[in-house]
Formats: C-alpha cells, sequence, structure tokens
C-alpha cells in the first residue's frame, strides 16, 4: 500500500507541475519549439528544474543504495547510442512538434482540454493497441536485462 501511496502522490504532484508550467497547453509548448520565429523560452526553466531534482533524486538514491519502498535500486548503467534510441527520440520529437503534446501533459489535459486532445489521446492509445495487435515477427521494443558493457546488437 505504501507504494501505491508513493505512487499516486508522484504522479499528482507531476500532473500539477505540467498544469502549472503550461506544458499542457499546446500553444505554449510549441512558441518553445519555434526557435527560429516567436521562440518562448520560459519551459527552458521547467526543464532545468527537472533536470536539477532527477540529478538530486539519483544522487541519494546512489548512495543510500537502497530504494524506500521497492526491493532494489534499478538505475540505468547503458550510456550508448544506437539506432533504435536516436530514431524512437526523432519519432518522439517529430509528433510533439507537430501537435504541440507529449502522451504526460496530454492525459492531464484531457481532464479539462479541448476535444482536440481527447483526440490525441484517442489516436495515442489506438496506436498502442495497433503495435501491441503487429504480427509477432515484427521488430518490438524489449527492454532486456544487460550487464554493464554489453552491446546491444540493434
Amino acid at each position: 500500500m505504501p507504494a501505491i501511496l508513493a505512487a499516486f502522490g508522484s504522479g499528482l504532484l507531476f500532473g500539477l507541475g505540467l498544469i502549472v508550467s503550461q506544458m499542457i497547453n499546446p500553444a505554449k509548448v510549441l512558441g518553445f519549439l519555434d526557435i527560429f520565429g516567436h521562440w518562448d523560452p520560459s519551459l527552458a526553466m521547467v526543464m532545468g528544474g527537472a533536470v536539477a531534482v532527477s540529478a538530486f533524486g539519483t544522487v541519494i538514491a546512489r548512495r543510500r543504495g537502497v530504494p524506500v519502498l521497492a526491493a532494489r535500486l534499478e538505475i540505468p548503467s547503458r550510456r550508448d547510442l544506437d539506432r533504435r534510441l536516436i530514431s524512437g527520440a526523432v519519432l518522439f520529437g517529430i509528433g510533439w512538434g507537430l501537435v504541440g503534446l507529449c502522451p504526460g501533459p496530454a492525459l492531464t489535459a484531457i481532464t479539462f482540454g479541448p476535444w482536440q486532445v481527447a483526440v490525441f489521446v484517442g489516436a495515442m492509445v489506438a496506436g498502442m493497441a495497433l503495435f501491441r495487435a503487429a504480427p509477432s515477427d515484427w521488430p518490438r521494443v524489449t527492454f532486456p536485462r544487460r550487464s554493464a558493457g554489453v552491446a546491444d546488437d540493434a
């Protein structure tokens, strides 16, 4: 039960942060991404704050060595860039740049956003369902447990 409450609290805090920072407003996000037009740099402060909090949390987690509400501490050790990571980042960036929403803010915005947000979330869910329904011989993204230093063959 404590893990569920911590997850709920974390999600609530994350959603409130998205609302306060206006990341649920596609116009605000598109203004941030428009670096050659009327650029709105305010979301850079949001990103800087998120990176600082994450870095601080990672330092604390590594020092403790044992998580508070989990069986073991899992911090990714891979630092290489492979084709799947880069292509996924490019695809995500193109979608974010076209619409001004990504999954987290879209799920937050659906509670009071315009109907277009509901269409976006519906398309996102349909895409996930289509991926699950794809034939088993299609390439799938998996996250196998690997030892540090083992190269990815993709």
